[in-house]
């Protein structure tokens, strides 16, 4: 069975929205945060978003070519979650508009890579919900944003539910990599 592996940036105050709008890092990037990147997405063989993502993915990525993590996202199945999205104008993108719990958990039943899901929102909480997220990778930035509302903030009402960490990686960015895993059963 496929993995469902959610890959999010957050700040130290718990934002996540709009980080191609924070402030980089008074260290240094030597590539590793590209790396880690690239092996998660070469890794999976599907993208998972819910349509806030897509929005801001759909606006970017399709102008981009020529590099290995471009041609890759844009060339793979891409699969939103949305009740609004009628014409999706990326390449290889597929809209679950009804039935979205039932419908992922075909997609995880078929032979194939990992599915990657980028940004946390409504989808997540509901693939938590359902038991469906597999994996949690906090990018955790060292930084506070500093503003922000409810909906800019990680933190949903949901039921308690837990990870094990299985990994933990420190990228001289100052940016710390947290890899979370659903207990095994």
């Amino acid at each position: 069975m496929r993995r469902i592996i959610n890959s999010t940036y957050i700040s130290l105050d718990g934002v996540i929205e709009n980080p191609q709008d924070w402030p980089s890092s008074r260290h240094q990037d030597d590539g590793a945060a590209g790396a880690v990147q690239m092996e998660l997405l070469f890794a999976c063989d599907a993208v998972l978003m819910g349509r806030r993502t897509y929005d801001g993915f759909a606006s970017a990525w399709p102008q981009r070519s020529g590099d290995p993590f471009s041609d890759r996202i844009n060339s793979m199945p891409k699969y939103v979650v949305s009740s609004t999205l009628r014409d999706p104008k990326w390449t290889n993108t597929t809209i679950i508009g009804s039935d979205p719990i039932d419908e992922i958990k075909r997609l995880k039943n078929q032979p194939g890579q990992d599915i990657v899901q980028y940004g946390f929102g409504e989808l997540s909480y509901a693939l938590m919900g359902s038991g469906l997220l597999d994996e949690l990778r906090l990018w955790v930035h060292p930084f506070f944003v500093g503003h922000g509302g409810p909906d800019d903030l990680m933190f949903r009402e949901c039921a308690l539910t837990t990870f094990d960490l299985v990994g933990a990686r420190t990228l001289t960015s100052g940016i710390v990599v947290l890899s979370y895993a659903k207990p095994s059963e």
